[in-house]
């Protein structure tokens, strides 16, 4: 026997059960961004590797260890996208459409990652990003939060999810803290772990974000960088945190929140919850005014966040506030011979009068009770059923499945299109 083939490790298959809920949350998504004013983009999930090398930073965990890279026949080095930020700031510059302009831009897609799969990360895994240009101050960083708020107030968790928020300042005040953060960590050294003392000499600030106790407990005395921030700064930082109080929207100042990517400035932040474990961070952006000039652009100021769609779905399953659902909302069977075209004829009409409902056409035939089972397995809230006394009579029988009740109709189509619309609303 063949040896069966398998999805790739962290690689899943997403099963009808699986999409009907994505599905839902995705309709929240692109709805709620629209409500926004926001212009879909979409990008390739291959680009150039040193796109992401410049923009990411090459010394991050990403480019390091993360990315699938590969040469093409060309002998080009090509990487599968890992972030979306990245490839929309490369659109955008490659067909203008930021220079001397502001936009506001989303995608949805998948991204990649090489990293060890657990629960809520996964080497294929799947984002919402919004992408901001041209606008330089805190109420688009204010406003961008408050879409995420919104996403998760339409969804029912906002009481699940804690905002956290910090600011990086600009390159120069970052650059004289680094330094003194340096020699703080220099002063530890031997005390610090591995990834922390790697980190040291080539991206310090990742590691304020050290998961380790140890580190923790030694960095409560290292320096702060809101310290080392100028007046303009600290200006901006104090408000985008009036202009969130102002909205009714809570959060934390961590100042040892940095992101995990090098393009970062003034303002970053999280959205957590403590009911994933480990894997609590759903949603995070922040400000990269440095980034479109960074890709050979002109200097833009920028703001985004980008939203893991699996944690997200993860967390809604776990606390249960979306479930599976059928696609069928209208069943059509039928008994007797020659009964195939008359049923065809009837999902059309159906499906011309019900464009938002699912209509399913049983084939194959059988015995009453096994045409209704099958109706309710697939979850129907009407069978429409027709038989040879139907067709003499031009009429249907429809049974309503939710009360057992049914009733023969007229085929007419404004009467039946009627009788069922009035099930399908209850």
């Amino acid at each position: 026997m063949a040896q069966s083939i398998q999805a790739i490790r962290g690689m899943n298959d997403l099963l009808p059960e699986d999409t009907s809920v994505w599905q839902k949350v995705e309709k929240v998504l692109r709805q709620t961004v629209a409500s926004y004013g926001y212009s879909e983009m979409r990008m390739p999930i291959v680009e150039h590797t040193n796109l992401f090398s410049r923009a990411i930073g090459e010394v991050t965990d990403v480019v390091e260890k993360e990315m699938y890279t590969f040469e093409d026949r060309s002998g080009d080095s090509l990487s599968l996208r890992p972030e979306g930020t990245a490839g929309c700031v490369r659109a955008a510059l490659e067909h203008s459409l930021i220079y001397n302009q502001e936009q506001r831009l989303w995608y949805m897609g998948p991204m990649f990652r090489h990293e060890r799969p657990q629960k809520g990360r996964y080497r294929q895994f799947h984002q919402l990003g919004v992408e901001v240009f041209g606008l330089e101050g805190p109420d688009i960083d204010a406003e961008i939060i408050a879409l995420t708020h919104d996403l998760w107030c339409k969804l029912g968790i906002a009481d699940q999810l804690c905002l956290e928020l910090n600011t990086l300042g600009n390159s120069e005040e970052r650059k004289i803290y680094k330094e003194n953060l340096v020699k703080f960590l220099e002063a530890h050294f031997e005390d610090l772990d591995e990834d922390s003392k790697r980190r040291t000499h080539t991206n310090p600030l990742r590691v304020l974000d050290s998961k380790d106790e140890k580190v923790k407990e030694i960095l409560k005395d290292a320096p702060a960088l809101y310290d080392f921030l100028g007046e303009e700064s600290k200006a901006h930082f104090e408000n985008l945190q009036k202009l969130l109080t102002s909205l009714g929207i809570k959060f934390t100042i961590n100042p040892r929140l940095v992101r995990g990517l090098d393009y970062y400035n003034l303002t970053v932040f999280e959205w957590t919850t403590t009911a994933l474990g480990a894997q609590g961070t759903v949603c995070g952006g922040g400000r990269y005014d440095g980034l479109v000039e960074q890709l050979g652009g002109k200097a833009t100021k920028a703001v985004g966040f980008g939203l893991g769609l699996e944690r997200l779905i993860l967390l809604l399953t776990t606390l249960q506030k979306v479930a599976p659902s059928s696609p069928v909302d209208i069943f059509v069977c039928g008994m007797g011979e020659n009964i195939e075209s008359h049923q065809l004829a009837l999902c059309a009409q159906m499906r011309s009068a019900f464009a938002d409902c699912g209509v399913l056409n049983h084939c194959g035939g059988g015995n009453f009770k096994r045409l209704l089972k099958h109706a309710d397995k697939v979850q129907a809230k009407v069978a429409l059923i027709l038989g040879e006394q139907e067709l003499q009579n031009n009429t249907v029988m429809v049974k309503n499945l939710a009360t057992g009740e049914q009733e023969e109709v007229s085929r007419q189509a404004d009467v039946l299109t009627s009788y069922v619309a009035k099930i399908l609303k209850k």
